[in-house]
């Protein structure tokens, strides 16, 4: 039997995902090759990593027909990749183009997610998918109700941050690499997710917390935006006290000396929950399970007023992770049907 497992990444948190999955699933016996989309930092984050890969196509924005071709176009694309070599099963995080790939070609294809309302994606993954991995604080009539049927969904404990961080070291190279003085307050800051379908508004809350933590004294910002469009128009406000980098770079290990971590979107303030970082999120769609359980526990919270933001160095919190290996078995436990 083939053990031949093909990866799709399409974006940057796709990447930190299954970088510490691929070796297990090598110690396992399994040949892993990977495709990724042109998209935010996916690429950056692969050659940081060292993890080869193909590169096949990319985000085509934020428009509903442009999308639409765009998947036509790239699962074609991956399948004329994928052709001749043989896979014996598809992962992904989402990746609507593997679904749709990997099940034209005949292909057992495992998605993960963890975000119940991003409808749009689950209408695809979920129906042509072969097993789901989903959180279990997530409600299953929920997902039911897009497509996930008892026989393909699997649930398991935690959030996956809590499984791709685990062994995770932090390396003090981020400070220099980036110029920040340790004795200043760090505030890392995430963009919203403008080019999600799932996020179809605008955020002012986002520049408002910005500027003002651009003019606290003994504050340093470092924001990471998600595209270089993003990138650009906060490099041209010129805002002092604000680091905007050009490349990727190690946020787990920025996260880790940060005092406060600010996101529009889900995923950095997950990974500053398990490292013990305190985050606030400025998401303004609706809450998923996961996120709105760290809400609940106190280890997120929702900011309305940038003035609500503590603004003061932080004692080192305690890292929550969980073994990988329970992700890796529910994954492959579909190539053996168990």
């Amino acid at each position: 039997m083939s053990r031949k497992l093909w990866i799709d990444l399409t974006n940057s948190p796709h990447v930190v995902i299954f970088r510490p999955l691929i070796p297990l699933f090598e110690q396992r016996g399994y040949e892993v090759e990977v495709t990724a989309r042109d998209f935010a930092q996916t690429t950056g984050l692969l050659d940081k990593y060292g993890i080869d890969h193909t590169l096949i196509g990319k985000h085509q924005g934020r428009s509903k027909i442009k999308k639409a071709l765009g998947l036509a176009a790239r699962s074609r694309a991956l399948r004329k990749w994928a052709r001749a070599r043989g896979f014996s099963l598809a992962v992904s995080h989402g990746s609507n183009d593997l679904a749709v790939a990997a099940f034209r070609l005949g292909i057992p294809h495992v998605t993960m997610q963890d975000y119940e309302f991003n409808t749009a994606s689950h209408r695809v993954n979920f129906r042509l998918a072969n097993r789901i991995l989903f959180p279990d604080v997530v409600d299953v009539e929920t997902l039911q109700s897009f497509g996930a049927s008892t026989q393909k969904l699997v649930r398991y404990p935690g959030m996956k941050e809590e499984y791709y961080l685990h062994g995770f070291m932090p390396d003090e190279a981020v400070l220099e690499e980036l110029g920040l003085d340790r004795s200043r307050v760090i505030v890392t800051l995430r963009t919203p997710p403008t080019l999600a379908t799932y996020h179809r508004f605008e955020n002012p809350l986002f520049d408002e917390v910005l500027t003002h933590l651009s003019r606290q004294e003994n504050v340093t910002s470092v924001m990471l935006a998600r595209t270089e469009e993003q990138r650009r128009a906060v490099e041209s406000r010129a805002l002092p006290n604000t680091i905007v980098p050009s490349e990727a770079v190690d946020g787990h290990s920025l996260v880790y000396f940060s005092d406060a971590v600010i996101s529009a979107g889900g995923t950095i303030n997950r990974e500053a929950a398990v490292l013990g970082v305190p985050a606030y999120t400025l998401f303004k769609g609706r809450l998923g399970a996961v996120d709105q359980a760290l809400v609940a526990d106190g280890r997120v919270v929702r900011l309305t007023d940038p003035a609500d933001i503590r603004l003061a160095k932080r004692d080192v919190g305690t890292i929550r992770t969980r073994d990988p290996n329970v992700l890796v078995d529910l994954i492959l436990g579909s190539a053996t049907g168990s």
